[in-house]
């Protein structure tokens, strides 16, 4: 699959009303240079009260056509997250962290990470941590901000993946390469609530799969047999199919991805 080349996802997520505020994804900033714990900001100067972007999502959330479910936040776990992440409230990813446990689309196909909750108990800093950063406040290679039950993987780049930096990538199985997607954070969060997302994930879609869907936890995914990016594995219908660990599955499919030709 040709993201890049695929005008479903460009058609889909393009809005004109649509216009982040300035600001509103400069996810990538000086924060993390120092690599120490002790120059971060603290709570105080990463919570916005004007202009805070949970409005802006709200906004989204009031148009959105697909399914879609905010998880309760437990305040002491968001503001940690906050922190631990250094992104302020008025931006979009700020305010997911901030205002929920997370966002699942689609009864959980699609898992947008905010600061964890019962039903997808990772945290979007905690679960990056030690994946694309050893330590909070080191500056990342990229940030895991989504993923989904098919073992996909949505990451904002900071320069560890691609050459388009703070653009968000996606790292399908049946292709084991990260790709971008030509959006923003802000930009996809909005494809996520309004886009053609039924387009977009086809060829992964099998019969049931919505009441697959319902099995899974925001901590498992499912790993296919053959695997997806196997010339056998092609066809997800003729594949077995078992809920696994979500942190298996990233290793493993992260462990392969460097391996494949």
């Amino acid at each position: 699959m040709n993201f890049n080349k695929d005008i479903r996802f460009y058609a889909s997520c393009s809005h004109p009303n649509v216009k982040p505020k300035k600001g509103s994804d400069n996810f990538i900033e000086p924060t993390y240079t120092n690599k120490n714990e002790k120059n971060m900001k603290t709570l105080e100067d990463l919570i916005h009260l004007e202009e805070p972007g949970w409005e802006l999502v709200t906004e989204w959330l009031n148009e959105a056509q697909n399914e879609y479910e905010i998880l309760p936040k437990d305040e002491k776990r968001a503001e940690k997250e906050l922190v631990n992440t250094q992104v302020t409230t008025r931006s979009s990813m700020g305010a997911v962290i901030y205002e929920t446990g997370g966002i699942l689309i689609d009864n959980g196909w699609l898992r947008i990470l905010g600061s964890g909750s019962k039903k997808l108990d990772r945290g979007l800093a905690e679960w990056n941590k030690g994946k694309t950063f050893k330590n909070y406040g080191d500056q990342p290679s990229h940030f895991l901000i989504a993923d989904d039950v098919i073992g996909g993987y949505f990451a904002l780049n900071a320069g560890g993946i691609g050459s388009e930096i703070g653009k968000v990538y996606y790292l399908p199985q049946n292709t084991l390469e990260w790709e971008c997607l030509d959006t923003n954070y802000s930009e996809f969060l909005y494809w996520a609530l309004v886009g053609d997302i039924n387009t977009f994930y086809e060829i992964f879609r099998w019969k049931n799969w919505q009441d697959d869907v319902k099995k899974a936890s925001g901590n498992q995914v499912y790993s296919f047999v053959p695997f997806l990016w196997t010339k056998e594995g092609k066809d997800i219908e003729k594949t077995a199919r078992k809920l696994v660990p979500i942190e298996e599955n990233y290793n493993l499919t992260i462990g392969s991805a460097k391996l494949a030709p």
